[in-house]
């Protein structure tokens, strides 16, 4: 979604568009960590369920590797003008020990199932702990629409 409106919007506005946006959209950029090698980024395909972002990734990929390693992660949606970052921690679950409701809601949404596809894949579900979200300068200050793990206001 690509917006120039620089209309500051309340902390109520903000909240309701950046929840629209996490049910709807399709992609996040995911950065996760190596210990030696440093950060590594990737977009995925994601589904909210209202409390989680639930991602899918190869079994043997680095961001799979980094989040087994350190569970810490952040996530930002794709657009610059409209800016949604997130912190959390990620789950991950073994394509054949994912919570039904994570692999369900992610294969209604994109039509895929990994549970059934030769790869092996792993569910990552990333519980925000700080979700930022601006349009610009004037929404620099009053970004924060969550922390700790709880939406404020």
């Amino acid at each position: 979604m690509q917006t120039t409106d620089s209309t500051r919007r309340d902390l109520r506005e903000r909240t309701r568009d950046t929840r629209e946006r996490l049910g709807r959209e399709r992609d996040v950029w995911v950065s996760t960590a190596h210990p030696d090698r440093g950060p590594h980024q990737v977009p995925l395909w994601f589904w909210w369920d209202g409390h989680a972002l639930w991602l899918c990734t190869g079994e043997a990929t680095a961001t799979a590797r980094n989040l087994r390693a350190d569970p810490r992660v952040r996530l930002a949606l794709p657009d610059t003008s409209d800016v949604v970052q997130l912190r959390g921690t990620a789950d991950c679950f073994p394509a054949r020990e994912v919570p039904e409701e994570g692999a369900a809601g992610f294969t209604a949404k994109f039509g895929w199932d990994p549970r059934a596809d030769e790869g092996l894949f792993v569910y990552v579900r990333v519980t925000p702990e700080s979700i930022l979200a601006w349009r610009g300068e004037p929404e620099l200050t009053g970004r924060v629409l969550m922390r700790k793990g709880a939406w404020l206001g």
